[in-house]
């Protein structure tokens, strides 16, 4: 990482980017790589769209994203917002919006704020009850990944799906 501060342009001058300036423009970059149309073919890409997006929350988030037949992004959807340590989870709802936007497949995706990445006998409860009700529609669950800070586990990597 370079030591050279980035700068940003202030009426007819620059001057050096704050950190928050930094962080804004990278969510912005992050965010416009997980789009609608953009094809979800890199883990890596996905981890860090989530890190950016859910890992610093003082909340837990439920979110998707929906993607077609051949993985291309529909739509992140941030579904349910919950407390430090939980978020109540709908399968209706989480259906619902998968026959709304017409999704193949989906990414089912939630924060630990607390920082600690392993998954919940509650998480794996409801991952399970929302891959199966998908099944019953035909909407494939690809993953679960959960965001803890900068780090991202995922269900199927560790055979939890």
């Amino acid at each position: 990482m370079s030591s050279q501060p980035l700068f940003v342009r202030t009426h007819d001058s620059f001057e050096p980017a704050s950190s928050a300036q930094v962080l804004s423009a990278a969510r912005r970059l992050l965010a416009h790589r997980i789009r609608r149309g953009a094809p979800l073919t890199s883990p890596r890409q996905v981890r860090e769209f989530l890190a950016f997006k859910l890992g610093d929350l003082d909340h837990e988030v439920f979110a998707v994203i929906l993607v077609d037949s051949r993985h291309r992004v529909i739509e992140y959807v941030e579904l349910f917002r919950g407390t430090v340590d939980g978020a109540s989870v709908h399968p209706r709802e989480v259906v619902k919006i998968a026959l709304e936007k017409g999704a193949a497949a989906c990414v089912l995706i939630h924060n630990h704020p607390s920082g600690v990445q392993d998954a919940s006998q509650s998480d794996e409860l409801i991952t399970r009850r929302l891959r199966d009700a998908r099944a019953l529609i035909d909407v494939r669950v690809l993953d679960h990944p959960i965001v803890a800070g900068a780090a991202v586990a995922s269900f199927a990597e560790q055979g939890l799906l």
